[in-house]
């Protein structure tokens, strides 16, 4: 997958503290937009590639940890780093339990906080990077047939071909053929590596069809 430029948004209500945010972010080579409020920053498209959110906890309206749990809702992966002049642990823990990369009590040394960033884009660059592994793997499973998708369903189920022609009531020769047409468009070389596609994506045995 090909990614995009380090982006980072900054959320903050303190103009002086979103332009000095920026100043030191775009130094370190980020491409930078700031917003005054969560609710501005929810009018802004979900940003295409690897992304951290610089987020103050206190905010106007919507708070930072209910832009949290709201971006969590919505299947966002943009990995935050929290920052705040009023924190408190019970506060920090909440945060870091609902996936924050960081908890930055102002004010903060600036090679935390880019610490906290490069960690936050790296662990973005994984979400996007399984994302994108899950599509190809989904968009290979919608070639299949029908009938292969049925062996496929029982293969990773652990039966032998012989019983997958019993229960599905074909020849033994027909089901060698499906199997093998499953293995070349899945990509894979072994029962076992089938299972664990099959688990990426969320097929189960029970499922009847892709």
């Amino acid at each position: 997958m090909k990614e995009s430029r380090r982006h980072v948004f900054v959320v903050d209500d303190d103009e002086s503290v979103r332009t000095s945010l920026a100043t030191l972010l775009e130094s370190d080579g980020y491409s930078v937009e700031s917003f005054a409020s969560a609710a501005e920053f929810l009018t802004r498209a979900p940003n295409v590639g690897p992304a951290c959110l610089v987020l103050d906890v206190r905010l106007p309206g919507l708070d930072g940890l209910a832009l949290q749990r709201q971006l969590t809702e919505r299947g966002r992966i943009e990995q935050i780093v929290f920052i705040t002049g009023y924190g408190n642990i019970p506060m920090g823990v909440q945060a870091m339990k609902r996936g924050a990369v960081d908890f930055l009590a102002k004010p903060f040394d600036d090679h935390a906080l880019l610490n906290a960033v490069a960690q936050a884009i790296a662990r973005s660059a994984d979400s996007w990077r399984e994302r994108h592994e899950v599509a190809l793997v989904r968009a290979r499973i919608a070639t299949l047939t029908p009938r292969e998708f049925e062996v496929f369903r029982l293969v990773i189920t652990g039966l032998l071909n012989k019983q997958i022609a019993f229960e599905l009531g074909a020849a033994l020769r027909t089901i060698k053929t499906h199997r093998g047409r499953v293995m070349h468009k899945l990509g894979v070389q072994s029962v076992a590596d089938l299972v664990r596609l099959a688990q990426k994506v969320g097929v189960s045995p029970d499922m009847s069809g892709p």
